[in-house]
């Protein structure tokens, strides 16, 4: 943890040297309890640029995905930053339950519901983990939407980048008490968060 709080106000003027990066709706994100950040995910460098919009000296964790961490100085280095590797193909539900676990005693979680990065800048299909951690921790979830400047939606070096964080979802609203509607619940809470993404997009976007 002692490495976050050295390299955070380290990486923050370089990431403004490369890229030119702006944060709108910063308001949105709850102070002094818990909450979870669902973004849409471009690049491996993402979680990297959240956390330096954020800017908090409150560590986030980070589910990043467990091809990354094969790279020892990549994987070293979100190690530092609070990112946990996640076994996509196996369900990982030792890692979910971990993750909700520090949301519930008030780490903040930054996730990607997609699961994986857009090559084309479009929105993936969601998963619902997301609201599952959210909901299990009592933990408002923030909508994210990463947008670069450049014709192909993705990220390049020196490009403009901005950073929006839309309306929270409300920790009560993604609660499943009922198991037998949580299939309905959970398709209505992935649609909720892909229009808030969207609407995100359409009144940010270059």
């Amino acid at each position: 943890m002692l490495l976050y709080w050295i390299l955070l106000p380290i990486v923050w003027p370089l990431l403004h040297i490369l890229w030119r990066i702006e944060v709108v709706g910063k308001e949105n994100i709850p102070r002094g309890r818990a909450h979870v950040i669902a973004s849409n995910h471009l690049s491996d460098l993402d979680p990297v640029y959240i956390l330096e919009a954020v800017f908090s000296w409150k560590r986030y964790t980070i589910l990043a995905k467990q091809e990354l961490f094969k790279n020892p100085l990549i994987g070293w280095f979100l190690s530092c930053m609070g990112a946990v590797p996640i076994d996509r193909g196996k369900g990982d539900m030792g890692t979910v339950n971990k993750v909700t676990d520090e949301c519930k005693n008030g780490t903040p979680i930054l996730i990607f519901p997609e699961g994986t990065r857009s090559k084309t800048g479009e929105l993936l299909t969601l998963k619902s983990g997301a609201f599952l951690i959210a909901g299990n921790a009592d933990a408002d979830m923030v909508p994210c939407r990463i947008i670069y400047d450049t014709p192909d939606k993705r990220m390049h070096m020196f490009c403009r980048i901005r950073i929006c964080f839309g309306t929270p979802i409300p920790a009560e609203e993604m609660k499943v008490e009922d198991p037998r509607r949580s299939v309905p619940k959970l398709r209505a809470l992935r649609t909720r968060l892909k229009t808030e993404l969207e609407r995100l997009y359409e009144e940010n976007h270059f």
